[in-house]
């Protein structure tokens, strides 16, 4: 009996993996069908780009000369790509980003329309993730609980347009468009918010999360390894910078300046006064770049689960560092280690500072070499900073911003409207200069529009609050709780306006959207731990598994 019972136990594995093998070969086969209708489709839509770029480029060629000319032909292609393949474009939409101002003045050479080129990527991928969310069946707005609050900034913000924007494009000023201003300014600020949504969509599993902040720590290290190049080319004086300029001059960025990427700088050491842009179009831009990947380096440096990845970012932390003190800019010289503080308290990484120890040795050697080659580098900045703080202290200065636009608005309940106070809708008409966000709030859409979009962040806030809250996994909240700072940061931050410039305007929206997917990643980690299966059908399992939530995802 015992016999018989191991043959039968042996055929019964060797029809198992008869069946195997057969289902395998048909796996592969429709798996070779799949990639060659996918190569097919790839190469038809390129055909296609391709002719669309020739009929346009032609005509455009002979009206408004070669650069508008490929540049009219490209987007194009673009766009018609974008919407075909809106995964892919989401991707190259967030690695285009940080290298905008540098192709806006290497290619573009100062286009505005490159410095929207970016949205060409998102636009046609957001249409393409609204038509595949309602086949599907799938929620449009994440998170749906903040509709409410959505909804009321954007009627206040409506009712600016029509009746603000809207009477004064009935008697506009020489050379204004009010209404399109508005609209502009509309797109300003609130546009990237489906951002959410598509970052929501785009990481589908914890592989998908992994390459996003894998992807943000690599063009973390390249820009700033290219940031510090800058520094070295003006240092040395094969770029000129600002020297040698007369009185106001040697204090005011310029595009004459520019050197090897981005756009316009300051640099006199004359005067002790240095302002770089690294990788953008302006320095301001580029501290805030800093000061969001202090955020981001820090997740990877602390949270991947590779060993590697994790030394990967504390080199990344301390290039952000390095940057941060070269640039000028004292925002990010400040904000960077506070962040950093911060992170490691907030997020319980205290536990693990060992691993601090040695980017907080490197950037000691970063900082003693960086002092003996420049000696007045640091004590430039401190001294900066503290006679920017003595001639105007931050919390003078934002009360001072407050009265300005109270006053702007004391019989305008709505506000000045739309754009009125944003700086890209300039094209459009004439804009009022205020350095911080609610006041420019204020300005624009009076307060009760100030008060309906802080609510609405508010309310983002305690709902990405909650959603990686609710996470089991150890190194899923870690990435929570250190996109959840960012994100809180921002919601409360009275300085500057970050959310209206890159990259800040599009970093805060992702990050949110990729907080409240962690739930939902985190509940496939759960159902993935070791079953009673063996080790061969485990896999095979989550692979299935996997592939089901990629077919049933919208992108």
């Amino acid at each position: 009996m015992l016999l018989k019972t191991k043959r039968k136990s042996k055929k019964s594995k060797h029809k198992h993996s008869e069946k195997t093998t057969a289902l395998s070969k048909k796996e592969v086969a429709a798996q070779k069908r799949k990639i060659s209708e996918k190569r097919n489709e790839l190469l038809q839509a390129i055909a296609i780009s391709c002719l669309v770029t020739v009929a346009l480029s032609i005509p455009l060629l002979f009206v408004a000369g070669p650069k508008i000319a490929i540049a009219g032909g490209a987007a194009a292609a673009i766009l018609l790509l974008s919407y075909k393949y809106p995964r892919q474009a989401l991707w190259t939409f967030l690695i285009y980003l940080p290298f905008s101002g540098t192709i806006t003045y290497a290619i573009g050479g100062g286009n505005a329309a490159f410095q929207l080129a970016k949205d060409a990527f998102y636009i046609p991928a957001l249409i393409a993730l609204i038509q595949s969310c309602k086949k599907k069946q799938l929620p449009l707005f994440i998170p749906k609980q903040m509709l409410s609050t959505f909804s009321i900034l954007l009627m206040m913000a409506m009712l600016t347009l029509i009746f603000v924007n809207g009477e004064m494009q009935l008697n506009p000023m020489k050379g204004e468009k009010p209404i399109l201003q508005g609209i502009l300014g509309l797109k300003v600020l609130i546009g990237y918010i489906p951002l959410m949504a598509c970052t929501y969509y785009l990481l589908r599993t914890k592989k998908d999360l992994v390459f996003f902040s894998r992807m943000h720590i690599v063009l973390a290290i390249v820009c700033c390894l290219l940031g510090l190049m800058q520094y070295l080319l003006l240092q040395s004086g094969k770029c000129a910078g600002t020297r040698g300029m007369i009185g106001n001059d040697l204090y005011k960025a310029t595009l004459q300046a520019r050197c090897f990427v981005g756009g316009s700088l300051v640099f006199s050491p004359e005067v002790k006064f240095i302002r770089l842009p690294g990788t953008f179009v302006a320095p301001w831009q580029w501290a805030w770049f800093l000061i969001s990947n202090a955020f981001l380096t820090f997740a990877s440096a602390f949270c991947d689960p590779s060993f590697w990845w994790r030394v990967i970012g504390l080199f990344g932390m301390a290039l952000v560092f390095a940057n941060a003190v070269i640039s000028g800019q004292r925002a990010a010289l400040v904000l960077v280690p506070v962040a950093t503080a911060i992170l490691l308290v907030l997020t319980g990484q205290l536990v693990n500072l060992k691993r601090f120890i040695p980017i907080g040795a490197g950037l000691a050697i970063l900082l003693f070499v960086g002092a003996a080659i420049n000696p007045g580098i640091i004590e430039q900045q401190r001294e900066s900073f503290v006679n920017r703080w003595k001639a105007a202290p931050p919390q003078q200065f934002l009360f001072n911003q407050f009265e300005q636009s109270h006053n702007f608005i004391i019989d305008r309940p709505l506000g000045r409207g739309v754009g009125r106070a944003t700086n890209s809708t300039r094209i459009f008409g004439a804009t009022q200069l205020i350095e911080t966000f609610q006041p420019k709030l204020i300005y624009e859409l009076g307060y009760p529009g100030m008060i309906a979009f802080q609510i609405m962040v508010l309310h983002l806030a305690f709902l990405t609050f909650r959603a990686y809250r609710s996470v089991k996994d150890k190194s899923l909240r870690s990435y929570g709780a250190s996109f959840w700072v960012f994100v809180g940061f921002i919601t409360i931050n009275p300085q500057y306006y970050p959310l209206d410039v890159d990259p800040v305007s599009v970093y805060y929206w992702v990050l949110a959207g990729a907080i409240l997917k962690l739930p939902k990643i985190d509940k496939q980690v759960q159902d993935e731990k070791p079953q009673e299966l063996e080790s061969n059908d485990l896999q095979v399992h989550q692979q299935l598994k996997e592939k089901k939530i990629i077919a049933s995802a919208p992108i």
